[in-house]
């Protein structure tokens, strides 16, 4: 018994055994990974945002657009249809909107919406020289300054478009006729001057204001048209070839260019120097 005594005590442990290791099995990692994927492209979608433009904009939409090939405007690629679009004559013959660079007016072909060709691109810079010269017109003197007060230009699809328009103190037109003032007469002259340096064909439209209140016999057609005419002569009468004059038309108040249709801004002429194409 005294052995027993002096013989060590016996200790007990009990362990806990946890399974898995208590790292979660890792599936937290694989969430964060794909967080932070998304948080890399969103903020290269802002910054592509904020460092490209409209038009690039739009080319990289149509390049993960899973319909570009039916799209109006190809994204851009070399892919099944060599970088042009399903609209251009080469893909869809003589059905295109489009054009691609080997033939883009040509008949039956496409009529070259999406860009100009080199032929379209030299008569708009041969236009834009002739509405510099005209502008220019205005620094040769003071009379001359104070014309030009009354012409705007601006290139479109369809030409140079020169136009003439009443001031509240200086009307094109003696009252409610068509008779040119002097002032006008030399606007015209001037005009008439400038589109003498080139050959395409010329139109003249006509617009006058509304009336403020119904009239019985009202005259904005007559009227638009007579002053259409008469500016044509003028222009004839200046030096201008007749047989230039392509067609002179009146379009009376249905194209207003202001808020208010009866303002005199409204009562105005346009001569424009046609494309050739047109």
């Amino acid at each position: 018994m005294a052995a027993q005594g002096n013989a060590a005590p016996i200790l007990i442990k009990r362990k806990k055994i946890i399974n898995g290791g208590g790292h979660h099995g890792g599936a937290w990692k694989v969430a964060y990974a794909d967080f932070v994927t998304a948080m890399m492209a969103f903020f290269m979608l802002m910054w592509l945002l904020n460092a490209t433009t409209e038009k690039q904009r739009k080319g990289i939409a149509d390049f993960f657009n899973p319909t570009i090939p039916v799209n109006r405007i190809s994204g851009g690629g070399n892919g099944a249809f060599g970088g042009d679009s399903v609209t251009s004559e080469q893909t869809l013959a003589q059905n295109g909107t489009g054009a691609s660079a080997t033939a883009p007016t040509a008949d039956q072909q496409a009529r070259g919406e999406l860009g100009q060709s080199t032929g379209q691109s030299a008569e708009t810079e041969a236009l834009q020289a002739l509405e510099q010269a005209l502008l220019a017109r205005s620094g040769e003197s003071m009379t001359m300054e104070r014309l030009m007060r009354h012409v705007i230009t601006r290139v479109s699809d369809e030409g140079l478009i020169v136009e003439l328009f009443d001031l509240p103190d200086a009307p094109l037109f003696t009252g409610d006729g068509a008779d040119l003032t002097n002032g006008a007469q030399q606007v015209v002259a001037m005009v008439a001057d400038v589109f003498a340096l080139a050959t395409n064909e010329v139109a003249v439209n006509g617009h006058v204001k509304s009336y403020p209140a119904p009239l019985r016999d009202n005259p904005v057609w007559s009227l638009s048209a007579a002053r259409a005419e008469s500016v044509r002569q003028a222009l004839q009468g200046a030096g201008l070839d007749a047989q230039r004059l392509q067609r002179v038309t009146g379009f009376a108040d249905r194209k207003p260019v202001t808020a208010n249709p009866t303002a005199a801004r409204n009562n105005r002429i346009e001569v424009i120097l046609l494309r050739s194409s047109r």
